[in-house]
């Protein structure tokens, strides 16, 4: 079942399996308690005094056993012996029944739960227009789904050949496929071949810059590969599909580590990752039970795999060589005992079952020299445990000679025991998930397989044709059975040509199981937008491409020698440790506090700037109520209001960005959202970012804050809906404040992942068409709408924009908030969309400013991203009489404006309106009445100055009691002499 090389056999626990959800396993901790005291002996690695007691415990329980229902030899012919257990199907079944004893059959891992939740969730997502709506959802063949296959390096491997064989059956089925690799490789010669772009993310040119928004699913194939699965755990790339593969037991057993020495950082940065992957897949069903304590319900199994049957051309040399290593001479005939890697508390009686119908073939070797020819090795559990002495224990009681009966631990490089094996018998009576792996290892090194009659196991080996079954209840036909096919100690002619039809079954094992588990996988998880073509049904797949793997691309380099893929997942766990343990202790840890005198400083320069500030309106307040000025139009009180804010804004100190900026005549504003759009923004003066959100904003820049000028975007709903369009919102309120220049432009991040950025010749190109004013008041654009990844077909615009918005294209934004909030907000569906969309309507509002441009009657000049040569589109020649101009003129947008800020103004709905909070609002009326409103103002000031003059006039005043008499000169003199002679008089006494 697992891998043989991983080393990591894995305990049969109730809690850790006995799992009924959607590929869920309970969550539990790295180290399992083993329930009995027999495990609990068979698997610690140390022995002491206690464990003693346990050998002879279980030593005397398994003779007592024995006694009671197994004879001397089972291939007794007695009917009426009721003791011959093996003959009697009852009788194995009550040995399952028995107390503390069980054979793993409830060992087992339901992923197949997960492809239901999906169905599921995809059922609740689709809109229901149906029902709800009276708009009618549609689906356009724009373009093909589009996937991303990512991997660490293109060197020769198993997975390589999996991936390519996978890729062509999902080619046919419909899907466009882009490959992503860490490192370059042969295998990219490949896939150029196939006809499916490569990019290599760490070359000087990409740098892992990659708008994964491109892509409706992503597949993630190696471990290794973490920095990327980092990077779309970010906004906004976290709502793009995400399939994991793990292929080894690697990451489970540092997880141990981990977890034993306390490094909870660590373990919660790999849950994370976890939790990010919508599907988790594995090869086989031993590695999700390995990784239960991650499990977040979305594991999944899709077996089958080249890996066994890799590099085995050669069996023959492979065969000598590992029988030299392991001692064994050419006349030894070696029989391996295989079974499940699950350590349930049955095995080791599963085991004594298949030694014991062994025991009849030792008479066909003779002992020579108190040594026989005749080996058995007995393949499972772990060479550190003590299973080994269980081993002997079983041999001794059964009687085999010394040194016949051996145990080897499967991470003791279980390929070369199998390899050196003559014989290999599957003793494992556990229904299996998948077929077993150790079983297709056998076979695909031309080595004649036995095993039982298990539905999974018969699924793929036909009896006698290409390989042996025997009855999981009847033990004795597999005594029989070998009887039959060892003669005198040697194997038949027929056991060979078994084995040989067994090697090219083998090698093409489930090819077809693997590739239609991948079909239906992607079919559920991928949630695929109204322009994209549905791919052909998992039974539409021609036959021919999953009877193999694509062996003939790969022929040319078997011969080339690669590092072992453990390994390499081994060495990059002890590079990110290192990492990790770096950035989170030294790297942190010895950078200094922040200086509090210089924090202080900060905050003194602060207070003195707010208290200037305040001083300076509230002046400007008591001027306002002297004088009234006469106010002139409302153009001028608008310019007067800017011109006031500006001068309040030139009190606080520019930074850098800003300065550079001043001069310029242009300004392009870049919106984003969330920290994996950072490496997509310009960071010279001609460019500056709009954060979406303050969560994302760059450090150290001068981005504006979007949701600090429009309270709108605070709302996460809004922010989602309007996407790119709030940012436009927020730059239009109150713009004098943050835009100083005579030009604005917008430029998508996106279109600079799309390599549609302007370069320097482009820059300065479109600068000096603007100070020259050469095309005069024009819209100046360098994206086309042609050449947008989801128009491969180049529609019209309005057949474009129904393509994206499921054939419902609208175009205003306040209609479209009060015809659809309701059932968005509350259920996610809109009719902009197939299925849940919290986007909803960005689609079209993208497309907005192409309707604006077109009808405006301004020229519409494209400029060429990478030369800046100029042409005119839409000529005004060729527009004439299409255009709705009109509508569109600066005097009806203006009057409309007005209007509808009257009405905000004077009217208040009691429905549900948008538009007051997309921006400032203020028309003729506002002015007046607040005009009217400090007119009032001063006339109560005034009253209330006359009424308290007339209180003061009007109180009660006292009668004046006498008055002061200034004193004379003579009399100031007498005074001043009297005064002295009392001061003398003083001192003396």
């Amino acid at each position: 079942m697992g891998s043989l090389d991983s080393g990591f056999p894995l305990k049969r626990d109730g809690g850790l399996f006995r799992s009924s959800s959607a590929g869920k396993t309970e969550k539990n901790q790295f180290l399992q308690k083993p329930r009995s005291r027999f495990s609990r002996f068979f698997f610690l690695k140390k022995l002491d005094y206690l464990l003693w007691i346990c050998t002879v415990a279980v030593f005397l329980f398994f003779v007592v056993v024995f006694q009671m229902f197994l004879p001397g030899s089972v291939i007794e012919k007695s009917e009426g012996s009721a003791a011959d257990l093996g003959l009697l199907s009852a009788d194995f079944a009550y040995l399952k029944q028995m107390g503390g004893l069980d054979f793993g059959d409830d060992v087992e891992f339901k992923p197949s739960q997960l492809i239901e939740k999906f169905q599921m969730e995809a059922q609740r997502e689709l809109h229901p227009s149906s029902t709800s709506n009276k708009t009618q959802l549609q689906r356009f063949a724009n373009r093909k789904p589009q996937l991303a296959l990512v991997f660490s390096d293109l060197l020769v491997e198993p997975q390589q050949l999996l991936m390519v064989t996978a890729t062509t059956a999902l080619q046919e089925m419909g899907y466009s496929i882009q490959v992503y690799s860490l490192e370059d490789g042969p295998v990219h010669n490949i896939w150029k071949s196939m006809g499916v772009p490569v990019s290599t993310l760490k070359d000087e040119k990409t740098n892992m810059i990659v708008d994964w928004l491109n892509y409706d699913g992503i597949i993630v194939n190696s471990l290794e590969a973490k920095e990327v699965i980092s990077c779309l755990m970010q906004e906004p790339f976290k709502s793009v599909p995400l399939i994991w593969t793990i292929r080894d037991s690697t990451l489970a057993v540092r997880l141990r580590q981990y977890d034993s020495s306390g490094q909870i950082d660590l373990i919660d940065n790999w849950k994370k990752v976890f939790n990010r992957a919508s599907v988790v897949l594995f090869p086989n069903h031993v590695l999700p039970m390995m990784y239960a304590a991650f499990d977040a319900g979305n594991y999944y199994v899709v077996p089958g795999s080249p890996a066994e049957a890799w590099g085995l051309d050669d069996t023959s040399t492979l065969y000598n060589e590992s029988r030299v290593r392991m001692g064994y001479g050419s006349d030894d005939t070696v029989i391996v005992v295989a079974g499940s890697q699950f350590l349930y508390r049955g095995l080791w009686l599963e085991h004594a079952l298949v030694l014991q119908a062994l025991l009849p073939i030792c008479s066909n070797f003779p002992l020579e020299k108190n040594s026989s020819s005749l080996k058995i090795i007995v393949l499972s559990g772990n060479s550190n445990s003590n299973y080994s002495m269980a081993v002997e224990a079983i041999a001794a009681k059964l009687k085999y000679p010394n040194g016949v009966v051996k145990h080897k631990g499967v991470d003791e490089d279980a390929s070369t025991v199998i390899s050196a094996s003559d014989l290999v018998i599957y003793g494992s009576f556990n229904e299996e998930q998948s077929f077993p792996e150790v079983v297709m290892k056998a076979m695909s090194m031309a080595k004649p397989v036995i095993a039982p009659d298990l539905a999974m196991i018969k699924k793929y080996v036909d009896d006698r044709v290409n390989g042996f079954l025997f009855p999981k209840d009847k033990i004795k036909d597999l005594t029989e059975l070998l009887l039959h096919l060892m003669p005198r100690g040697k194997l038949s002619p027929l056991v060979h040509e078994v084995a040989s039809e067994g090697k090219v079954t083998a090698k093409n094992l489930m090819v077809s199981e693997t590739i239609e588990s991948y079909a239906l996988l992607l079919q559920n998880v991928l949630k695929l937008p109204s322009e994209v073509i549905p791919p052909r049904a998992v039974t539409e797949i021609p036959p021919i491409l999953k009877v193999e793997w694509r062996w003939r691309l790969f022929q040319p380099f078997f011969n080339s020698t690669n590092e072992d893929r453990a390994l390499k997942s081994f060495r990059f766990l002890d590079r990110f440790e290192e990492l990790w343990n770096y950035t989170h202790t030294e790297g942190y840890g010895s950078r200094g506090g922040p200086d509090d005198s210089f924090i202080y400083e900060i905050w003194v320069d602060q207070k003195n700037e707010q208290i200037l500030h305040s001083r300076k309106r509230r002046e400007e307040e008591e001027l306002k109520d002297r004088t009234d000025q006469p106010r002139g139009t409302w153009e001028e009180v608008y310019r007067s209001a800017r011109r006031a804010d500006r001068v309040k804004n030139d009190l606080r100190e520019r930074d850098e960005g800003e300065l550079e900026r001043t001069g310029q005549p242009l300004c392009i504003y870049e919106p984003y959202f969330g920290e994996g759009t950072w490496s997509f923004l310009h960071s010279q003066s001609l460019y500056r970012g709009i954060g979406l959100s303050a969560k994302g904003r760059r450090p150290m820049t001068d981005d504006i804050d979007a949701p600090s000028r429009l309270q709108l975007l605070n709302d996460p709903y809004y922010r989602d809906t309007l996407s790119e369009y709030g940012a436009f919102f927020a730059v239009a309120n109150r713009f004098d404040r943050v835009h100083k220049n005579a030009w604005i432009g917008f430029h998508s991040w996106r279109a600079t992942a799309r390599k549609a950025s302007l370069s320097k010749v482009a820059e300065n190109a479109l600068l000096d068409a603007i100070q020259t004013r050469k095309y005069g008041d024009t819209l100046f654009f360098w994206v086309r709408m042609d050449n947008d990844p989801r128009n491969h077909i180049q529609q019209d615009f309005w057949s474009f924009c129904d393509a994206i918005n499921a054939g419902n294209c609208k175009m205003f934004v306040d209609a479209l908030d009060a015809d659809m909030y309701d059932e968005h907000r509350q259920s996610g569906h809109c009719f902009l969309s197939l299925y849940k969309d919290r986007h909803c309507y960005s689609r079209i509002l993208e497309l907005l400013v192409n309707v604006w441009a077109y009808h405006s009657a301004r020229q519409m000049v494209y400029v060429n991203p990478e030369t800046g040569v100029m042409h005119e589109q839409h000529s005004m020649k060729s527009r004439r009489g299409k255009m709705w101009a009109k509508w569109f003129s600066f005097a009806t947008l203006k009057s409309m404006d007005e209007e509808l800020a009257e009405e905000a103004d004077s009217d208040h709905r009691s429905k549900r309106w948008l538009w007051p909070s997309t921006g400032e609002i203020f028309w003729q009326g506002m002015y007046e009445k607040e005009r009217s409103m400090r007119n009032q103002e001063k006339e109560k000031r005034k009253q209330q100055s006359k009424d308290k003059l007339k209180r003061m006039k009007g109180r009660h005043r006292q009668k004046v009691l006498g008055k002061y008499r200034k004193p004379s000169p003579e009399e100031m003199v007498t005074m001043m002499e009297n005064s002295t002679m009392l001061n003398r008089s003083r001192k003396l006494l």
